[in-house]
């Protein structure tokens, strides 16, 4: 055998030695919001990368960007080195003047929830973009496409969307709206990898879509993202963009692939300027590396079985809260099958007790909640200053700030966890009414 051959038949021998899982313990066990399943496979690949010192973008990183594509169906897709940086890449490509008159200029709209992540929203206002925020309904927590159509004015260029934990938003219907008006749609699918709507695999609704592969999401290669696009122009400009905002398109450590390097002239540059110098994009170095792309590779192939213990895993917890008072439970969106990311909850108003209470409580029990991430961003303090636009009332967003969370879905949760969430749940709504009656 090769020293490499020694290596990783102890990598599979430790991996074996040590994937026996500690026993649950109620109130002692920590029961995760969210948490990464790895097998012997994906160590091994990590572990294989990490000898052939594999650390910058390369052949694992190629590998993984075909088989996103593939599996999305779309022409290509692009790696970088988180969700947020994927969003910052697809909303910023908007803006490139390789894109003509469909080209956002600063001042240009994008419309976009109130109720969710900042980084969804973020590129737009560092772009010098416009962001207009509408209201999301409570069970989907998703903009419904008549609130998306009534926010539409005359400066409206874009619709920036996540698909709210999972759970797809009506994206048939806002492409549609967004062909009508002549938008670019961006689909957020961080949250949502593996979900369908109509069978239809989100991601593969938008002109552009992203991915992360945060440890939380449902494949992961520790730090990472992607975005993904059928439009190669878009595509040429978002690697642009990735890579520094260089209009070269050569890999890491490789030299000439155009064919003519000394050849080019641009701008006001000199006849010959290097071309692995000459910038037509404002970009960034956004790149992952071969070692998160070959822990991507064997992920990946994984993903429908991490989305059927999602699904599996929500329904046991709705199952578990079903006809609690007072507890707005999610649903689906209509003709969808989502991956979910997590089970939200809304207390109803009329409750005698707050949020805090209750996740205070599920905290002292091991149990880990989250929020609807920054609840109405315009609620919070990085926003308060930011140029906006509303359209309707966000009472549900100023709701879902007040009065929702979210628990785990992810794949490492077991039945007998579920049901400790969920007796512990019962057990608290019950005795708080009754001390309040």
């Amino acid at each position: 055998m090769s020293a490499e051959e020694v290596v990783l038949a102890a990598t599979l021998a430790y991996h074996r030695a040590s994937e026996e899982e500690a026993r649950f313990v109620p109130g002692q066990t920590p029961v995760l919001t969210g948490g990464a399943v790895f097998d012997a496979d994906d160590r091994v690949a990590l572990v294989q990368a990490a000898l052939n010192l594999k650390i910058v973008a390369g052949a694992h990183t190629r590998e993984f960007e075909s088989g996103i594509a593939r599996k999305l169906g779309l022409r290509k897709a692009l790696m970088v080195n988180s969700g947020s940086s994927a969003n910052l890449v697809a909303i910023s490509s908007l803006t490139s003047p390789a894109l003509g008159d469909r080209a956002l200029q600063p001042g240009d709209e994008v419309i976009t929830a109130a109720a969710g992540f900042p980084t969804t929203v973020n590129p737009t206002i560092q772009n010098g973009l416009v962001p207009v925020f509408v209201d999301v309904e409570l069970g989907t927590y998703n903009a419904t496409p008549e609130a998306i159509e009534a926010a539409i004015g005359p400066r409206t260029k874009a619709i920036a969307l996540a698909h709210t934990l999972g759970n797809p938003f009506d994206a048939a219907a806002i492409a549609r709206i967004a062909r009508d008006h002549n938008l670019w749609l961006v689909e957020d699918n961080c949250d949502g990898f593996g979900s369908t709507l109509n069978g239809r695999l989100t991601g593969t609704f938008g002109d552009v879509s992203t991915l992360s592969f945060y440890p939380a999401h449902h494949i992961t290669t520790g730090e990472g993202g992607a975005c993904a696009t059928s439009n190669l122009r878009l595509a040429r400009v978002m690697e642009s963009m990735r890579d520094w905002g260089r209009d070269c398109w050569c890999e890491p450590a490789k030299d000439n692939t155009c064919f003519k390097r000394f050849e080019w002239q641009m701008g006001t540059l000199p006849a010959g300027y290097d071309h692995k110098y000459t910038y037509t994009h404002i970009g960034y170095n956004l790149k992952s590396t071969d070692l998160n792309a070959a822990l991507g590779v064997t992920q990946l192939g994984k993903l429908d079985r991490f989305a059927e213990a999602r699904r599996r895993n929500w329904q046991l917890l709705r199952d578990g809260l079903e006809g609690v008072p007072g507890l707005v439970l999610p649903v689906a969106t209509e003709g969808s099958d989502p991956a979910w990311f997590g089970f939200l909850l809304t207390l109803d108003p009329s409750l005698p007790f707050s949020r805090n209470d209750l996740v205070r409580y599920l905290d002292d029990r091991k149990i880990a909640t989250r929020l609807l991430f920054g609840g109405n961003l315009l609620r919070q303090p990085a926003y308060r200053d930011v140029e906006h636009r509303v359209s309707g009332s966000l009472a549900n967003s100023d709701l879902i700030t007040e009065r929702t969370f979210w628990l785990g879905t992810h794949p490492r949760l077991t039945e007998e966890m579920i049901d400790y969430v969920t007796s512990s749940i019962r057990t608290f709504m019950k005795a708080s009414v009754r001390v309040a009656a």
